[in-house]
Formats: C-alpha cells, structure tokens, sequence
C-alpha cells in the first residue's frame, strides 16, 4: 500500500472513534435530560438526515477539491455540531450538524481510494478501512461509555475551565473531552497527500447538481451488477445503523444494563464484523460479492434469535457471529460497488450515490423506529421487525441477481470480466 494510504486510515479511525463514542455521550445526554425514549432512537435517523437531504451535493463537491481538505473541512463542522450540544441546541439538532460533517466526509474518504490505488487493491484496501473502522466503532463505543461513566467524567468536571464554561453533567464532560479527538483527526487530515487526480470543478448553477445526481443513481440502480451491491449494501447498513441503538434498548431490557455497560455489547458486534471484514478482504475477489449475498439472510435469521437471550456469556459469542457475517458480506459488495461507481461517473459520485441510498435506508428505519417506539412497541418486537426485514430483502436481492444471471447473462458476464481485467492490470 502507498504510504498515503496509512494517513487516510490514521485520519479515519479518530474521526470515526469521535463520531462513535459521541452516540453514547448523546444518548446519556438525553437520559439525563430526561428526554422520552423516543428521542433516544430518533439520534439515527437525525444523523443520518443530511446524508439523505445533501447528497446531489457532497458528492460533486469531493470531486472540486483535494479530498483531504473535503476531510478537513469536514471534522470542523463535526467540532461544531459538539459545540451546538454543549452550548444550548437541542441534543437531536446538534447531532444533525455533526452528521452534516459526517455527509461531507464520506465520499472524500472513500472515493481517495480509487484515486490513490489501483483497482486490484480495492478489496483489501477497503478490508483494512473496513476493519480500522469497525475497530474504532470498538473503541468508540468503549470511550463513550467510559467518558460517561461517573468515575471518569467526575474526573474531566473537576477541572475548573468546564466549570466556568457551563459544563457541568456527566454527557457534557464527555462530548468536551470528544472535540479534540476530533481536531486530532483533522490533524492528520492536513498530512493526506495529493493524488494528482484532476479535479472537476462545481457548476455555477449549483441547482443543475440535482438532475446530475439524479443520473448517476438512476445509472448505477440499472448497472446489472451495481444494482445489486447497492441494494444489499444499502440493507446492510440500513439495518447495522439501527441495530447499535436496539443493541443498547436489548441490553437495557434484557439484560437490565445502563449505558456504561450497554455500549461495551455494542463494542462485541463490532469485534465480530472487523474480523469478518479481514477475513473476506483476504480470502474475497472484486468479482466475488454477489456470492455472500446468502449470509445476509443468515444474519437476519441470527438478529431474530437475539430476543431469546437473556445471560450476557451466551450473547457476547452470539453478537460476534453476527457482526463476522456482517463484515465479511459488506468488504466484497463495497468494493464491487465501488468499482462500478468509478467506471461509470467518478469516485466522489458514486458515493454519495451509494450515501444517499444507504442513509435513506437508515432514516427511513429509524423514523419507523422511533415511531413504533414511541407509540409502544417493545424493543424485543422491534428486534423481530429488524431482522425480518433484512432476512425478507436479502433473499428478495438473491432473487434478483439469480434473475440478472438468467435474463441478462451476456451483460453480467461481461461486467464481471471488466472487474476481473481491471484486477489483474491494477
């Protein structure tokens, strides 16, 4: 790997760590602020709101401009929407405003990867970003829920400047110490190289991005391959959004556990996926993705299972099976997706294309969600709901690329042997 590859990871992971341990922080800001339950679940769908409402933009604006600045650009608005938390705005908004960051940052931070490596390396490329985030989801999770916790945030309070800031809870102590993991991932930003990919500068009309964005998703939805990728891609995350606020409303019914607790089963299912996510990226081709499209039925089956488990030593090997079969689905059909992204409109786009999809998957679920939850469902019905969903889909999308094979078997012959020639002359 190119030595700019490993200043994107060092960049990714604190931002991510960041963006994972402020979860926690906000959803113990609400407790304590004694907000309903529903504005809890509503934290995913808020993050996810700009991803949805901003992505004909985002993604021209990675392709106008050196991605690392786009990066850095966009660990400052996280700083700010942490800001907006601490300092009067209601939780939910703030967490809008750092998922605005959020938006903006990822398609610079994966679309730099078809810039800086040549299409044999996607795989494992995107394995070792996979897993380095899914390692700071870990440790997210973790920091968040120490940050928290009374001992250590205590501690943060009794330096005398938060004092005289307002700062005086637990969450408030945390989402502070959280902002300079966030200026340090913005650091590293300013170390990402060029990667002397010419640019393409933004229209004038920033209106005439709507259509443009219209195109390149109603272009990869009629890709035969990157239709489904997208489709099993935007499922997956769809439901994994989610899953982290049910993992914590589980462990609260459950198990009866409080935050603290709660967010280190969060840190279970991610340890699962990150060793999924190794494993395929050394074991899975860039052709190979529609093959894993089975596990994802698997893995809906396994979420149902969950409402039947009540001890925490048979839940933490449980949710780390569940997590590998997310991960090691997710590598081979990013890549893939990404893949055919790049050849049909640019790196930048296709993100965002992917973004939107995905994220609309996300809101989407999680305003059901937060609906259900707050007009009564229990959180064991919620789990069912979930896992249906992605067990229904996934077979649904197996389907599909069953029928492509059948009905359309020259095209997807032909677009696997693309892959397969841009692998081998990467």
């Amino acid at each position: 790997m190119k030595r700019g590859f490993y200043t994107i990871m060092a960049a990714q992971f604190f931002s991510s760590l960041a963006d994972n341990a402020l979860f926690v922080a906000a959803v113990q800001l609400l407790r304590s602020n004694q907000s309903p339950d529903w504005q809890q679940a509503a934290l995913v769908p808020m993050f996810a709101l700009f991803y949805v409402v901003l992505a004909p933009y985002v993604g021209a604006l990675a392709d106008s401009m050196p991605k690392g600045r786009v990066m850095l650009i966009s660990n400052f608005i996280k700083v700010a929407g942490c800001l907006f938390m601490l300092f009067g705005s209601h939780p939910l908004l703030a967490y809008a405003v750092v998922g605005l960051g959020a938006a903006a940052y990822s398609p610079a931070k994966y679309g730099i990867l078809t810039e800086l490596l040549p299409a044999s390396q996607l795989v494992k490329a995107n394995g070792w970003i996979e897993g380095l985030t899914i390692g700071s989801i870990i440790l997210g999770v973790l920091l968040g829920g120490q940050l928290v916790a009374p001992i250590v945030a205590n501690k943060i309070l009794a330096v005398q400047p938060l004092g005289y800031l307002g700062i005086v809870t637990q969450a408030e102590a945390a989402i502070a110490m959280l902002i300079f993991v966030y200026l340090l991932a913005a650091w590293f930003n300013t170390r990402i190289p060029l990667t002397g990919v010419l640019m393409r500068p933004l229209p004038k009309k920033m209106s005439s991005l709507l259509p443009d964005f219209w195109s390149c998703n109603t272009r990869l939805w009629r890709d035969k391959l990157g239709q489904i990728s997208l489709a099993a891609t935007t499922l997956i995350w769809g439901v994994a959004g989610n899953l982290r606020f049910i993992v914590l409303a589980w462990a609260s019914a459950a198990l009866g556990y409080g935050v603290t607790q709660a967010s280190a089963l969060q840190g279970v299912v991610a340890i699962g996926m990150a060793a999924g996510a190794v494993l395929a990226s050394m074991r899975m081709r860039l052709e190979d993705g529609p093959r894993v499209i089975t596990l994802g039925i698997g893995m809906g089956l396994l979420i149902i299972m969950l409402i039947f488990i009540t001890n925490v030593w048979v839940a933490a090997p449980f949710l780390i099976l569940l997590g590998a079969l997310g991960g090691f689905l997710v590598v081979p059909m990013n890549a893939l997706l990404q893949h055919r992204g790049h050849n049909l409109m640019g790196a930048g786009r296709s993100i965002a294309v992917q973004n939107f999809n995905e994220q609309a998957c996300i809101l989407v679920l999680g305003a059901f969600y937060s609906l259900s939850t707050g007009l009564g469902l229990p959180t064991f019905g919620a789990i069912t709901m979930f896992g249906l969903t992605i067990a229904g889909f996934m077979w649904v999308i197996k389907r599909w690329h069953a029928r492509n094979c059948r009905e359309h078997s020259a095209e997807v012959e032909r677009l696997l042997d693309i892959a397969r020639n841009d692998k081998a002359h990467g």
